[in-house]
């Protein structure tokens, strides 16, 4: 081209070869470019292969570009095309198959805060009914170790649908969401890079693209949750879904890919109008507890409704404290609302009792049930920030190692062996040492010598824990070569050793 403008004479001998190479150059490129799009019909698991083939040949694609757009975007268009429908089909597929792992036990529109313990056959036809006649309400209530899905499972593996079929595993609701959400995380954040990459758009294009790529499976996803979260009946389970919401929206800001606020925005939008619904309806069910029919007349012990009511407010109190946010306005009027229902309650227990002395019993116990769980629920919280400084490593190798126990992943589990000789060692070196520094900064830390010395036996006993946990992993056949398990302290020892810690009154 530059001997062209300089009207040279050997450019026109040459000029309709090079151009009839140039379009067989582009019809080669242009048949290799859609029999590599074509890949991409194969099942999703194999789509960063021939990803990677185009990455490694985008001067391909730059030829094109520069010499015919048309074809271009012809090839854009194809890959569009055929790669949203792979989207499309897998997160249908996925979700689809996920969501029948839901457990059966999942909370129901009788599990309400003010519901009766237990449930009593009514008529002749519910005496024979296969259904139980009573349900451990306990889960609903309480928090347990389902937290973890704000911090260590946050990016765990994703369930994959026909393993836990074969495996008989069942799954709240929370984890179910958290694997779905994740994986859109993950594959939003791939294919973002891959499309900014390969076809060279930045900004607004690139959102564009990826829009045209990944809208329908958004789509979908959107109403396919939808369907589920208007059924969900647990509080704490949407609350959990809700923080999730965030912290993925946070993972792709870090990531530094196209955000898909506007998707995070309405599956947060359509959980925090169900949390509410469904907290309304406990706050309705307290209201309308009659304690002029109770099943169980009143004592002067804690009723059961205030521990179902401690234990849940605790849950969205640790859930907001793990997501490192300030409480949510939403949140913090919900609970407003539902301490007023739950002192109008006590008010109504304490005017069921005959004399003073009884009433004043009963609102003491009913109070200090309320504070002991709440001042339990910040002492765990403090244990477990005390003891990571000096066992850290031990208490993660637990955490991650027990749910691969479970599923005897021994693959999985070989991969930690070279960790345990250092975990070993360096407990056997420092753990007198760190004790009695857990000792020395509990005690200055707490005025109250009691509470402290209470606060300080729940830090060792939840050591202890984390240490028989630790050798209960190492018991795993995978860990069998593992010579320094002979290094082990012995427990007895350890448990020895923190009585001298325990204090004489």
């Amino acid at each position: 081209k530059a001997q062209e403008f300089q009207d040279a004479k050997a450019v026109g001998d040459v000029h309709d070869v090079i151009e009839n190479l140039k379009y067989k150059a582009m019809e080669k490129i242009r048949e290799w470019l859609i029999v590599k799009i074509s890949l991409f019909k194969k099942p999703l698991t194999n789509y960063q292969i021939p990803q990677n083939a185009l990455l490694k040949n985008r001067f391909f694609y730059e030829f094109l570009l520069a010499n015919d757009r048309q074809v271009a975007r012809e090839i854009k268009d194809e890959y569009v095309d055929t790669v949203s429908k792979m989207f499309f089909s897998y997160f249908k597929t996925y979700v689809s198959r996920l969501f029948k792992l839901q457990m059966s036990d999942s909370a129901g529109k009788d599990d309400l805060l003010g519901a009766e313990d237990s449930v009593k056959p009514t008529s002749f036809s519910s005496v024979f009914s296969s259904k139980p006649s009573t349900r451990s309400r306990a889960t609903v209530f309480s928090l347990g170790k389902r937290q973890n899905l704000l911090s260590v499972d946050l990016m765990a593996p994703l369930i994959v649908p026909h393993a836990a079929q074969q495996a008989n595993e069942r799954f709240q609701f929370e984890c179910l969401f958290r694997s779905i959400q994740y994986a859109l995380v993950d594959h939003c954040s791939h294919e973002f890079l891959f499309l900014s990459d390969f076809f060279m758009v930045n900004g607004q294009a690139a959102v564009d693209l990826f829009s045209q790529v990944m809208g329908r499976s958004i789509s979908h996803l959107l109403k396919a949750i939808e369907e589920k979260v208007t059924v969900n009946y647990d509080a704490i389970s949407l609350f959990l879904c809700i923080c999730l919401c965030t912290k993925y929206c946070e993972l792709m800001s870090e990531r530094s890919v196209v955000s898909i606020d506007g998707f995070w925005e309405n599956i947060a939008k359509m959980l925090w109008l169900r949390f509410e619904a469904v907290m309304n309806m406990h706050n309705e069910s307290v209201r309308n507890l009659d304690v002029r029919k109770l099943q169980t007349p009143v004592d002067t012990r804690p009723y059961y409704v205030i521990r179902r009511y401690a234990e849940f407010t605790c849950a969205f109190l640790v859930c907001t404290e793990i997501s490192g946010k300030k409480m949510d306005t939403r949140l913090q009027s919900m609970l407003t609302k539902q301490q007023a229902e739950i002192e109008g309650l006590l008010n109504r227990l304490t005017s069921q009792l005959k004399t003073k002395k009884e009433r004043l019993v009963f609102q003491i116990n009913n109070y200090d049930i309320i504070l002991n769980i709440l001042d339990q629920t910040k002492i765990n919280a403090f244990v477990e920030e005390i003891l990571a400084p000096h066992f850290s490593s031990l208490i993660q190798f637990v955490n991650e190692c027990e749910p691969l126990v479970e599923q005897n992943h021994s693959q999985l589990l070989a991969r930690y062996t070279g960790k345990v000789t250092q975990i070993v060692r360096s407990f056997s070196a420092d753990w007198k040492r760190s004790i009695e520094a857990i000792n020395h900064e509990i005690l200055q830390s707490f005025t109250n010598f009691k509470n402290g010395t209470n606060i300080l036996q729940t830090a060792f006993t939840q050591l202890v824990q984390y240490y028989h946990r630790f050798n209960k992993v190492l018991s795993h056949e995978a860990f069998n070569e593992c010579s320094v398990k002979n290094e082990l302290v012995n427990i007895h020892h350890i448990m020895m050793e923190l009585k001298k810690y325990k204090p004489v009154y």
